[in-house]
């Protein structure tokens, strides 16, 4: 039953992350890096303090109480996490939309899924399972092997948009071969889905906060389980170093490209734009929400990862699907897009099984 709720809740918050950008469609004259920065400071430094407030009882004074090293190495990972947010948009340009996408969040869930079980071969900590352990347990061998499925239908999921690239955007494909760099997108790539992955890893290093919050929980309300909203102390600071990140770079990109007078130009829509991007900056913050309570659940960082990395890209194929973004493509191209996503959902319930019986 617990894995099961674990599932739900990784699905929900993919949903959200995959649905969180369809708000900023609506938008208008704004320079992409205005309606990014508001989006994500409702993202990154006013929602969460706001649900931690909500869930976690005196969630401040744990923090407070927390140790300098462990606030250090959370809120670092929080930083890194967000330079690879920004290295996306580089790996996405020197290999396309399709290709780069898939590389980018193939290693993001690899990675993600495998660096905190590596770190505890090295670290034993209680209640956690090393890489060590995985590699020699059936279960684990199963959760391993369904990230190679999850990243196998990623792979074919990409082939299917580089076939709907060649058959409906023949202008867009040149642009592309013009920009394409398979050396230094690749690095590029690589680097940013390692990076992003660390927002994973982050989850762990701020867990002695997450514990406190959970423990507290637990001595009020015995024999309940696991405290679903543990994690949402540990986002508060973990999601302000991916807010300096992007706040520098979003500042950057207003003071080259002219454009802080976007906040304030009365000409555009200014009430519906910062609701939109508001409401897209929430729904961002959503999945991070269910995924703490479904990482409460699984307790398996691979697991966790794998199963929120592919929601997420399940549910932003289906919403390519419901846009029509697929209408005209040949028959090979669209069966080709529906193996990918069967693909990724085989991978969910391996991980799954692989989880339950670890």
């Amino acid at each position: 039953m617990q894995v099961l709720l674990g599932i739900f809740f990784h699905s929900i918050g993919g949903f959200a992350s995959g649905s969180f950008y369809m708000p900023f469609k609506k938008v208008r004259n704004w320079a992409w890096e205005s309606y990014w920065i508001i989006g994500g400071l409702f993202s990154w430094l006013i929602v969460p303090p706001l649900a931690a407030w909500l869930t976690v009882p005196e969630f401040g004074a744990i923090i407070h109480a927390t140790s300098f090293n462990v606030l250090a190495v959370t809120f670092s990972m929080g930083l890194i996490w967000g330079i690879g947010g920004l290295t996306y948009g580089l790996g996405v340009r020197y290999l396309g939309m399709s290709l780069g996408n898939s590389i980018v969040l193939g290693f993001c869930s690899a990675f993600g899924a495998l660096v905190p079980s590596i770190y505890y071969s090295f670290v034993e900590t209680a209640g956690k399972i090393s890489f060590t352990h995985m590699i020699t347990h059936s279960g684990g061998q199963l959760v391993l092997f369904g990230v190679f499925v999850c990243l196998t239908g990623i792979a074919i999921s990409g082939r299917a948009g580089m076939l709907k690239e060649k058959e409906l955007s023949p202008e867009a494909s040149k642009e592309s071969v013009k920009e394409f760099s398979l050396t230094k997108g690749l690095i590029i790539a690589v680097i940013s889905g390692i990076l992003s992955s660390f927002f994973n890893f982050g989850i762990e290093a701020g867990k002695p906060m997450a514990l406190v919050a959970n423990e507290a929980w637990k001595a009020l309300n015995p024999n309940q389980g696991e405290f679903l909203f543990q994690n949402n102390v540990t986002f508060v600071v973990l999601l302000w170093g991916g807010l300096t990140t992007n706040f520098i770079w979003c500042m950057i990109l207003n003071y080259r490209n002219r454009t802080f007078g976007d906040y304030i130009n009365k000409a555009t829509p200014l009430t519906s734009n910062y609701f939109f991007a508001a409401l897209a900056g929430t729904a961002w913050f959503l999945q991070f929400f269910f995924y703490g309570m479904g990482e409460s659940k699984l307790g398996n960082g691979a697991s966790s990862w794998i199963l929120h990395m592919s929601t997420i890209i399940l549910t932003a194929n289906m919403w390519g699907l419901y846009n029509r973004e697929w209408k005209g493509v040949s028959t090979k191209t669209f069966r080709t897009i529906s193996i990918g996503i069967a693909v990724i959902l085989l991978s969910v319930v391996i991980v799954g099984i692989g989880n339950s019986i670890l």
